[in-house]
């Protein structure tokens, strides 16, 4: 008898149990049970009894169409799994618990990272931020991008941590989400009604939510090309260096014709419900050399547009200040890149 036949009844059993106690373990079985070469034997529609003796449905499809089919036909709480860093510590801690998890991870195409016809990027649903930092093209076209999402936990959850993740949960403070909108980046959003495109700044709802709808599932996130003279960056300020959550975060991307700049989107994050687009930030730089007068309409702008809250992290006084700064910085920042110049 094979070793993964001695593990699939096992597996059956105590898959979940080992999610309420132990977290992420769940997507460490769920891999090595597939790489055995059993992956028909996990069918759409498993059962697994939980500790307290009720029933979740583990389902793995192979289409992103079957993955919205199953989330349209759940009757309970749905969740998907691609990297799990949000929805399993979730499970652990009782903030949630799921009577359907979907995992997207066997879908082709979902771990990679391919270039549209005009030469822009296509970022699978579970490419993680360690494979993001390690693709060349990426790093040298959206630098901004992905310092946003090299933020996001340890070393050991960029190995897993998603763009598509850190979007979905709704956090205010997501470190990858401001580069995004600033970006103009959309995602393709798969449902029975087919794909559609949304852009980012169109999908955060508010803390924990998001704007989409029962039996739609992101199947992955497109960056437009970067022409020449582009450049964006991204910076946050945090009491810690590592391994905190943004007390207010800035993205910046904008594109310059010599030394003027001639467009620009700017994009706040942890002051206000949702990641928020400030155009008038924008307005207030492009068709500037980012002179003194140009940045001082600029900290104004992102000043006026910072609606935050106080609490434990800061007061909603010490964000207003703070965003300001960190707009000059990047500001700063991305237009050097636009240049060409080090950073």
């Amino acid at each position: 008898m094979s070793v993964s036949a001695l593990l699939t009844p096992w597996f059956q059993r105590r898959c979940v149990s080992f999610v309420l106690v132990c977290g992420s373990t769940i997507a460490l079985w769920v891999d090595l049970h597939l790489t055995f070469g059993q992956r028909k034997c996990i069918h759409k529609e498993h059962r697994f009894q939980k500790l307290q003796g009720i029933c979740m449905n583990y389902h793995s499809p192979s289409s992103f169409a079957d993955a919205a089919r199953i989330a349209a036909q759940a009757t309970g709480i749905t969740r998907y799994l691609a990297g799990g860093t949000d929805v399993l510590v979730q499970m652990r801690a009782g903030a949630v618990t799921p009577d359907d998890i979907i995992d997207i991870k066997n879908i082709a195409g979902v771990h990679d990272i391919s270039r549209t016809a005009e030469g822009g990027f296509v970022i699978g649903a579970a490419v993680s931020g360690a494979q993001m930092g390690a693709h060349a093209d990426l790093c040298a076209a959206w630098p901004g991008v992905v310092e946003g999402i090299e933020l996001v936990g340890s070393t050991q959850v960029q190995g897993r941590a998603t763009l598509t993740g850190n979007l979905c949960n709704g956090s205010p403070a997501a470190d990858s989400v401001p580069g995004l909108v600033a970006a103009g980046a959309v995602a393709q959003v798969v449902n029975a009604s087919g794909t559609r495109d949304v852009p980012i700044e169109d999908i955060p709802a508010g803390p924990g939510r998001a704007n989409l709808a029962k039996g739609d599932v992101i199947a992955s996130i497109t960056l437009p090309t970067r022409g020449a003279g582009g450049g964006d960056a991204y910076m946050r300020f945090t009491p810690r260096t590592e391994m905190d959550i943004a007390v207010v975060g800035c993205a910046i991307s904008l594109t310059v014709d010599g030394d003027t700049i001639t467009s620009a989107r700017v994009a706040l994050g942890a002051v206000a419900p949702t990641v928020v687009l400030v155009p008038t930030a924008a307005d207030a730089i492009i068709g500037t050399s980012l002179d003194d007068a140009a940045i001082d309409a600029l900290v104004a702008a992102v000043t006026a547009a910072a609606k935050p809250i106080s609490d434990k992290r800061g007061s909603a006084e010490f964000r207003k200040d703070v965003v300001g700064v960190l707009a000059k910085r990047v500001a700063k920042k991305a237009y050097a890149r636009a240049k060409g110049e080090a950073v």
